[in-house]
């Protein structure tokens, strides 16, 4: 049976950038400026996801937080810093690899807008906030006030 084919083939595709562009990459080759610019959103991507995934871990072993909203430290910007920098890794490694030319930014774009879709609209934020709203009383107000993906300051009022 091919169990895990659907998961590999979902791998594979979102892992094309990284793939195309280590393979079409020249030896000795300089990274240069986009090369750069996807190191800096990687990196970016890297922080969201480790400092959001601590303020997470920290929230849920404090027992006055039980059935509570995390709304705290990046979660105060972004309902899912998680999944923000998820996103920001995967979309740094297809502008890294989109240096190497205009055929493989095009030939890898599906990886990260795949992933992005994945998270955004179909496995990752919804299925996880339909629990949070069945759950966390206060999750209606923290959703009217705080951006879904793209960190940005609270709404007032």
């Amino acid at each position: 049976k091919l169990v895990f084919a659907p998961q590999a083939l979902l791998l594979f595709l979102t892992s094309l950038p990284a793939q195309l562009g280590i393979l079409s990459a020249p030896e000795g080759a300089e990274i240069g400026l986009i090369g750069m610019a996807g190191a800096a959103l990687w990196l970016t991507g890297m922080l969201f996801e480790t400092v959001g995934d601590a303020q997470l871990k920290a929230f849920r072993a404090d027992p006055a937080s039980k059935g509570k909203v995390l709304d705290t430290g990046l979660w105060r910007y972004t309902r899912h810093p998680n999944y923000f920098g998820d996103a920001c890794v995967w979309w740094g490694i297809w502008l890294a690899a989109a240096g190497a030319g205009p055929w493989i930014a095009l030939a890898s774009l599906p990886g990260p807008l795949f992933l992005t879709f994945t998270l955004t609209r179909w496995s990752g934020k919804p299925l996880l906030e339909k629990g949070l709203a069945r759950t966390r009383p206060g999750y209606a107000d923290y959703v009217a006030r705080t951006s879904g993906f793209f960190p940005r300051p609270p709404k007032q009022g």
